[in-house]
């Protein structure tokens, strides 16, 4: 029982310290790697500011909880200015 309880102990002990050591191994190797992670922002020219515009949508038809038919229709939707970036 004495020497199991002490096998578990060492195999613990071991497995920590390998861990450990893999840790540190990786954070090393992490700080030396080139630190270039971030995306290039999209440049001006690849920006169009879009104005506000009257839209034509279509609304499919449906059949509402009177059971009354409604045929699919086109409307106007006011979408508006935003800015689109295209890379």
């Amino acid at each position: 029982m004495i020497n199991g309880l002490k096998r578990a102990a060492a195999l613990g002990a071991a497995t920590v310290a390998l861990a450990a050591g893999a840790v540190v191994g990786t954070v090393g190797t992490a700080s030396a790697a080139p630190q270039d992670h971030h995306r290039p922002s999209a440049d001006r020219r690849h920006c169009v500011k879009v104005p506000g515009h009257w839209a034509r949508e279509w609304q499919p038809a449906y059949r509402d909880r009177h059971h009354h038919w409604h045929p699919g229709h086109w409307t106007r939707v006011w979408r508006p200015a935003h800015k689109e970036c295209h890379r």
